[in-house]
C-alpha cells in the first residue's frame, strides 16, 4: 500500500496538526490522510482516574482502530469507588438536515460538512469535473482532506490532471491503490478484459471498491460530486446528505458514515459554468468529447445529445451503471438487473454475486438443517435484497467468502424474504435481514451470528471460534 501524504501547505506549525498555504498565513489547511492527526487518550494517573495529558497518535486513514484505548486495567480499579458520568448524547437526523439544507449552495453544504466533521472527514476526487469540490472546499477557509483511487488503469491525461490539481491548489492528494496479489489473480484467472464478458463488477470491486472501504475506515464522512442529473437511473434522488448505506466509517457498523453530496442539485452545465469562472484545471480528456470519466478501457467519448453516462460500460444495462462506489443509489423497484442486465427473480437485485458462495434453494436449505454429519460446515447469510442492512454487509460477506475458499468452511446465501420468510422465520432464526448462520460440521442445529459488526474480522472470528 502506498500513501501519499497530503496537505495544504508549504510550512508546518511545530506542534500542530495543521499548516499553513501559500503565502496566506491566515487560511489554515487540515492534515492529510496519511499524515498525522491528534488522537486523545485519557492516562490513568491514580485509583482516582484523574486525567492529567494528553498525547498525539499516528493514524493513517487505512489504519486498524484499537478501540480499548479507554479500558482501565482491572488492578486499578481494585477498593475505586465506581463513578459514571451520565452523558446526553445528541445524535443527528440526517434526514432532516437533508431537507434542511436542499434549498443550501454547494458553497454552504461544503462549509456545513466541513464545520462539523473537521479533520474525519475527506474528499473523494475522481479526477473529472469533481474538481469542482476541491475549490468549494478552498473557498470555505477551513482545513479539507483530498483522496483518490489509483485503479491501476486511468488514462495518461487524468494522470497530469492529478498533477495540476496538486500544484494548483498546493496540496498532495492521498493515492489509495488495490491489493497487487488481488489484481494479479483476477488477471492471471481471467485475463486483463474480462469485465467485457462478465460485467464490470468483479473488476471494480478488486481496484475501486475495496481500496475505497479501507480509505473510509479511517473517516467519520466523505464528500462525493455525484449530481441527480448525471444518471437518472440511480442517482435522480440523492439527498445533499445522508447516512452511506453501504460502507462503513470508522467506528464500524451500520450508520457509522455520513456521506455529502454537496453538488447533488446542481446541473452539469451550472458546475462547467463554476469551473469556468474560477479557472480551475480540468481533465484534457473533456475537450475530446469524455464527459463521466473513469479508468481508459471502461470510458469513451460521448455523441452530442448522448447523456454521460452512456461513455461508461458501454456494453451493459444503462440502468446499473454503477461501479459499486455508489452502489446504494440502485433502486429496488421493477425488474432488478446486474451488471450485464440481466434480470432476477422476484423484481429485485441479487446480492452476494461471487463465483465462491453457493446460492441454496429452499430445498437446498432444508437438507442443511436435516444433516447432523456434514463433510464441511456451513456459513449462511438469509437476506432480502431490498434491504439496506444487507447492501452494506454484501462487500464484506463476498470478501470473507474469497477468504474462506479451500479452507474447508461453505459460505452460502438464502434469499428469506418473500414466501420464505415464515419458514426462515420459524426453522432459522430469523427476526431481521440480514441473518448470518453457521452450521457446524457435527451438529443439525446452526448458531446465529450475535453481533451488528458484519465487517470481515469479525465475521472471520466468529467462523474461526466454532470451525
Amino acid at each position: 500500500m502506498a500513501l501519499a501524504v497530503s496537505t495544504s501547505s508549504t510550512s508546518a506549525i511545530s506542534g500542530s496538526g495543521f499548516s499553513r498555504a501559500g503565502s496566506n498565513h491566515n487560511e489554515l489547511r487540515a492534515p492529510q490522510i496519511g499524515s498525522f492527526r491528534l488522537l486523545d487518550r485519557p492516562q490513568a494517573a491514580s485509583i482516582a482516574l484523574n486525567v492529567s495529558q494528553r498525547r498525539s497518535s499516528v493514524k493513517p486513514i487505512n489504519a486498524e482502530l484499537k478501540r480499548n484505548d479507554l479500558i482501565v486495567p482491572s488492578a486499578a480499579t481494585i477498593d475505586a469507588p465506581e463513578v459514571v458520568e451520565k452523558v446526553d448524547v445528541k445524535v443527528e437526523d440526517y434526514d432532516q438536515l437533508a431537507k434542511d439544507l436542499n434549498g443550501a449552495s454547494p458553497l454552504q453544504i461544503m462549509d456545513k460538512a466541513l464545520e462539523k466533521f473537521g479533520d474525519d472527514i475527506a474528499i473523494a476526487f475522481s479526477g473529472a469535473e469533481d474538481v469542482a469540490l476541491i475549490e468549494y472546499a478552498k473557498l470555505t477557509g477551513r482545513p479539507f482532506r483530498v483522496f483518490s483511487l489509483d485503479t491501476g488503469r486511468l488514462n495518461p491525461e487524468t494522470y497530469q490532471f492529478f498533477d495540476a490539481v496538486e500544484k494548483h491548489y498546493d496540496i498532495h492528494i492521498e493515492y489509495m491503490f488495490p491489493d497487487a496479489v488481488e489484481v494479479q489473480a483476477l488477471v492471471r484467472n481471467k485475463g486483463l478484459f474480462s469485465f467485457y464478458e462478465d460485467g464490470h463488477q468483479e473488476c471494480c470491486r478488486v481496484r475501486k471498491v475495496r481500496p475505497l472501504r479501507r480509505a473510509l475506515k479511517g473517516l467519520q464522512a466523505w464528500i462525493t460530486g455525484q449530481r441527480k442529473d448525471q444518471s437518472p437511473g440511480t442517482r435522480s434522488e440523492i439527498p445533499v446528505v445522508q447516512v452511506d448505506p453501504v460502507f462503513e466509517g470508522m467506528d464500524g457498523g451500520v450508520g457509522s458514515l455520513v456521506k455529502w453530496n454537496p453538488l447533488a442539485n446542481v446541473e452539469g452545465k451550472d458546475v462547467w459554468s463554476f469551473l469556468r469562472s474560477m479557472n480551475v484545471p480540468v481533465n484534457s480528456l473533456h475537450t475530446k468529447g469524455y464527459v463521466s470519466i473513469g479508468c481508459e478501457p471502461c470510458t469513451r467519448p460521448v455523441l452530442p445529445g448522448q447523456h454521460e453516462r452512456e461513455g461508461r460500460w458501454w456494453w451493459e444495462d444503462s440502468k446499473a451503471k454503477e461501479c459499486g462506489l455508489h452502489k446504494g443509489n440502485l433502486k429496488q423497484e421493477g425488474a432488478g438487473v446486474n451488471g450485464n442486465g440481466l434480470a432476477h427473480a422476484n423484481g429485485s437485485a441479487d446480492l452476494f454475486d461471487s463465483q465462491d458462495l453457493v446460492t441454496l434453494s429452499r430445498p437446498g436449505i432444508e437438507n442443511l438443517l436435516k444433516l447432523e454429519n456434514r463433510k464441511e460446515p456451513w456459513l449462511v447469510v438469509c437476506y432480502a435484497p431490498w434491504c439496506r442492512f444487507c447492501q452494506a454487509m454484501e462487500a464484506s460477506y463476498v470478501d470473507l467468502a474469497e477468504k474462506l475458499a479451500g479452507s474447508g468452511v461453505k459460505v452460502g446465501k438464502f434469499r428469506a424474504d418473500g414466501d420464505q420468510k415464515e419458514f426462515a422465520k420459524q426453522h432459522l432464526q430469523l427476526e431481521s435481514f440480514p441473518t448470518v448462520l453457521f452450521f457446524p460440521k457435527h451438529s443439525s442445529k446452526p448458531i446465529k451470528y450475535p453481533s451488528e459488526k458484519r465487517d470481515v474480522d469479525s465475521l472471520m472470528a466468529f467462523v474461526n471460534a466454532l470451525r
